[in-house]
C-alpha cells in the first residue's frame, strides 16, 4: 500500500512523458503535418507574408524532417514486413 503511495505520482509523470514524446513525434514527424506545414508556408510566401529567406529556411527545414519521418515509415513497414 505505502508503495503504491509513492509509485502513482513517479508513473503518472512517466505517462505523461510518453504522452508528450508521442505529440513531438507527431509534430515532428508525422508526415500528414509536414504537408500541410508545406502547403501553409507556400501559401504564406505567395500572398507575400513572409519574405524569401524565410520560406526558403523553413521550407528546407521541413523538407529534411519529411525525409526523415519517410525513413521512419519504411523502416517501419519492412519490420511489419518481415513477420
Amino acid at each position: 500500500m505505502i508503495q503504491k503511495l509513492f509509485t502513482s505520482p513517479l508513473n503518472l509523470v512517466v505517462k505523461v512523458g510518453e504522452k508528450v514524446k508521442e505529440e513531438v513525434d507527431k509534430e515532428l514527424y508525422d508526415l500528414e503535418t509536414i504537408q500541410k506545414k508545406l502547403v501553409h508556408l507556400q501559401m504564406m510566401y505567395e500572398l507575400e507574408e513572409i519574405p524569401e529567406d524565410v520560406y526558403k529556411t523553413q521550407e528546407e527545414e521541413l523538407l529534411l524532417r519529411y525525409e526523415v519521418a519517410k525513413k521512419k515509415e519504411m523502416e517501419q513497414w519492412n519490420e511489419l514486413t518481415k513477420r
